[in-house]
């Protein structure tokens, strides 16, 4: 099953979409234009079923297929919404909203849902049910888990689903993939290290939180070279350190730390936030000091299903003739809500030699369509064959 001519012929069409989507970013919630686009096109294609307004602004279209007999329905879900970078591309197309572009490559994954839905509503060649899933608010804002709250699986009887991201560095037209943990969870973390300002030159009737603060930084990374199986991976990240006093002669009152905690399996997660909030808590007890840590979770850690992962490499490899193993990534994905609730997998296409992802220079490889769309499409066929 090489890349279908249909997507060669739809290239065009499908290239000027995702020139518009990159046009026009939304980011987050916000996607109002773009779901409105994905939702007229989705009818004009005639899919059985469009549903708006699903996790806030998602849309949902519904393919059934010659025969419906086989009761499988399987979930094929897209992110749609743009990041707050202002664009450097130079590019025709490049966004006209100031501080929004699609950096990430979220218009490529949409456009690419958009052929594969045209062509399955056109064909109609398999047995059962094809859900296309149009997420809004990937980056950073859960749609993923707002759309399944929403009771999106339910609602449409999804039994397995699917996902797909480029990847700069992976050629154009190959693959990459991995079971069990591929991307990591996104927790954040505040710390506010409270003690007893005073003048610069008295240090020793204050309780300096700079100093306090500075011993809890070294203190976290203890975690990863101390607390964790040195065979599994973590990283906590302080990436924020800012004192209440900006003048050369008084110690601080107060410093306030952010930070990140990645993780690959919910048992480290959950280690990670435990000795984070006891070293911040004893540490600055040790020293005078009073510690407050705000613990946020974020995105969970991403877990490909073994069975689907092997059916999604192959699905890749009968269109590239390979699928290489993906590294472990310790960015987020909120894709993970959606393989908590349904098993399924989640694959890299390639975006060949260009800018990475969420960097002001990176534009989506309009080259990968053709296989992006195929590998959709062939998920789809292959898995529910038409008699």
């Amino acid at each position: 099953m090489p890349i279908k001519n249909r997507f060669a012929e739809l290239l065009p069409e499908i290239t000027e979409w995702r020139r518009d989507l990159h046009e026009n970013p939304e980011i987050l919630y916000e996607t109002h234009r773009t779901s409105a686009l994905v939702a007229e096109k989705l009818r004009a294609f005639g899919c059985d079923e469009v549903v708006e307004g699903l996790g806030r602004t998602g849309v949902v279209g519904v393919i059934r297929g010659k025969e419906t007999g086989s009761g499988k329905v399987i979930g094929l879900r897209a992110d749609m919404d743009a990041l707050p970078i202002h664009e450097q591309t130079g590019k025709p197309y490049a966004s006209r909203t100031s501080g929004a572009m699609h950096a990430c490559g979220h218009d490529g994954h949409t456009a690419m849902l958009l052929g594969a839905a045209k062509y399955l509503s056109e064909t109609r060649n398999f047995d059962g049910t094809v859900v296309v899933i149009f997420q809004p608010a990937e980056e950073g804002g859960g749609g993923g888990c707002e759309m399944c709250e929403d009771g999106l699986m339910e609602r449409f009887g999804i039994q397995e689903v699917y996902g797909m991201h480029n990847w700069p560095g992976i050629p154009l037209g190959q693959f990459a993939i991995r079971p069990g943990a591929f991307f990591a969870s996104t927790d954040q973390f505040e710390i506010t290290i409270e003690g007893r300002g005073g003048h610069a030159a008295k240090p020793h009737e204050t309780v300096d939180s700079t100093l306090v603060a500075s011993h809890v930084v070294l203190a976290l990374q203890s975690i990863a070279s101390r607390n964790a199986d040195p065979t599994e991976q973590i990283v906590v990240s302080v990436t924020s350190f800012e004192t209440s006093s900006k003048a050369f002669n008084v110690i601080a009152q107060r410093v306030h730390m952010k930070g990140t905690v990645r993780t690959m399996s919910p048992e480290l997660r959950k280690l990670g936030q435990e000795r984070l909030t006891a070293i911040a808590e004893t540490t600055a007890q040790a020293y005078g000091a009073e510690a407050k840590v705000n613990y946020i979770k974020g995105y969970p850690v991403m877990i490909n299903h073994g069975a689907e992962t092997e059916f999604a490499a192959e699905v890749a490899r009968e269109i590239s003739g390979d699928c290489a193993e993906a590294p472990l990534i310790m960015g987020g994905e909120d894709f993970a809500y959606m393989l908590e609730e349904r098993p399924g997998a989640y694959i890299l296409v390639g975006n060949g030699d260009t800018a990475s992802v969420h960097h002001p220079e990176y534009d989506f490889s309009d080259e990968a369509i053709p296989t992006g769309c195929s590998w959709w499409a062939g998920i789809v066929e292959r898995r529910m064959p038409a008699a």
